[in-house]
């Protein structure tokens, strides 16, 4: 198992590294110096040639992936990318402190957004480029990119792709998951190339469009500018990325879902519909809310849509700081922190379909008790829901509030208030990226001490894995032979 493991975990880190060629290509052609060219270079070489070193030397081996051993393939994978990713980032100097470096790498390839940057601008563009190229690797995510190339390895993809992706339920698009995979990723780099262009079109220059595609279709959040979207001053540039925003909180087996004319697969989700549903009754709460501020609903509402849809797809752009709105603004962006986007999508956080569960299973506990001996399920995608996909969920809920309980007093004890270190916890549990108070928008996370940034960063990678294949590997059971 050891050598298997450790056989992916080097492929994953060598695709990985293959992506830091488009800065190291950035780099030289903007002429920012050898050193920082370097910086990738070096890097993307030595993962080039472990991981050739490692897929020559057990090319003609059978392998077979246990469960277990994908759980610790997928974790420790995670793991190190975190740490790849940082290299660039600490010795070109961008990022002097290597706690900051690794933490600002979690963050990209977690697609949390959180940044311990206060000036952006004055950065290399090629390291800018290279912190949204790490969202986009990380939001369909390097696991699903992998098991798409898996059959050169010669080993099965599906217990990978189950310990990775988000949501109660796992499924194959098509009979492969090889195949399922290459569709995902076609039709992820399909949205992105056609924000990319959209964005050129309407005022970014290439480098710009292109970092901020990468950054909305992996719902992430990070930005070349310090103002974020904001900087642009374009309505159609916060209607372009609002719409992405939008798209990329929901579940991609629908687009596929498009193309082989599966209509009533579309029509009939049920989280598809509640989640448009919380979309719009959010963005029209607040543009009530903030009419009076922006002079007209028309106004806020443009506001009110690309902040309601940066956090409940926990993407991270800010168009407004929202700490300035009304209190009852405030409280929809709040409660938008807990619920995510879709299952199967690029956003964090809880996932609408857990809510959906969680709800109508709390409308049956109420029925049972009016009527002691009637049966009630629950209804999904006009389907009956299997029971134990609730034992799920609650399971998720526990283990959910649990980290956010533990890492609210992590950071409490380390001085940040409650509200901060609460907000805090959410964020990196559902990779939101801003919280309130002291982590709003217009914050960043240099300020925290170097404890507080690193067990943030486990939890935003618990958080990117849904917990539970983090948890598992703290169980004494996993570990029995």
């Amino acid at each position: 198992m050891a050598f298997t493991v450790t056989r992916i975990i080097f492929v994953i880190l060598g695709i990985v590294g293959t992506f830091l060629a488009l800065p190291f290509a950035t780099s030289i052609a903007l002429k920012e110096g050898l050193t920082l060219t370097l910086s990738y270079a070096i890097p993307m070489v030595i993962s080039w040639i472990f991981a050739a070193v490692f897929f020559f030397a057990g090319k003609k081996k059978k392998m077979n992936l246990s469960t277990k051993a994908s759980f610790v393939t997928v974790a420790l994978s995670w793991l190190f990318m975190g740490f790849l990713g940082a290299i660039p980032l600490y010795t070109s100097g961008a990022i002097p402190s290597l706690t900051d470096a690794i933490f600002e790498s979690i963050s990209g390839f977690t697609t949390t957004g959180a940044t311990i940057l206060s000036e952006i601008e004055s950065l290399p563009r090629s390291i800018n480029l290279w912190r949204c190229v790490m969202h986009w690797v990380g939001g369909m995510g390097i696991i699903v990119l992998t098991v798409a190339l898996l059959p050169i390895l010669g080993v099965g993809g599906f217990q990978l792709i189950k310990a990775e992706t988000t949501g109660p339920e796992k499924g194959k698009l098509t009979p492969k998951i090889t195949t399922t995979a290459k569709v995902l990723w076609f039709i992820y780099l399909g949205m992105t190339v056609i924000e990319a262009i959209l964005l050129m079109i309407f005022g970014m220059d290439f480098l710009d469009a292109i970092s901020h595609a990468f950054s909305t279709l992996g719902t992430g959040g990070f930005s070349t500018k310090n103002n974020s979207i904001a900087s642009f001053n374009s309505a159609a540039i916060d209607w372009i990325c609002w719409t992405f925003m939008f798209l990329a909180g929901i579940n991609f087996s629908l687009y596929y879902y498009i193309f082989i004319k599966k209509w009533n697969d579309i029509t009939g989700n049920t989280e598809f519909k509640v989640y448009i549903a919380i979309t719009l009754i959010a963005a029209i709460l607040i543009g009530i809310f903030e009419s009076p501020a922006y002079g007209s609903f028309l106004k806020a509402l443009r506001y009110s849509f690309f902040q309601s849809s940066t956090i409940i797809s926990s993407t991270g752009f800010a168009t407004a700081d929202f700490t300035t709105w009304s209190p009852a603004s405030q409280a929809v962006i709040f409660a938008l922190l807990f619920i995510g986007g879709s299952s199967g999508s690029t956003a964090g956080g809880v996932k609408v379909i857990r809510w959906v569960v969680i709800a109508r299973q709390f409308k049956n506990e109420i029925l049972k008790i009016m009527h002691p001996h009637g049966v009630f399920t629950i209804r999904l995608n006009k389907q009956v829901c299997r029971k134990d996909i609730v034992f799920t969920v609650t399971a998720f809920f526990f283990i959910y509030v649990l980290v956010v309980a533990v890492t609210t007093f992590i950071g409490a004890v380390f001085g940040l208030d409650i509200l901060t270190a609460f907000t805090g916890a959410v964020t990196m549990c559902g990779n939101c990226g801003p919280g309130f108070n002291l982590l709003g928008p217009s914050c960043n996370y240099g300020f925290l001490a170097a404890p507080v940034k690193w067990v943030y960063s486990l939890v935003m990678i618990a958080g990117r894995l849904e917990f539970f294949t983090i948890a598992i590997l703290f169980s004494p059971a996993f570990w029995k032979k």
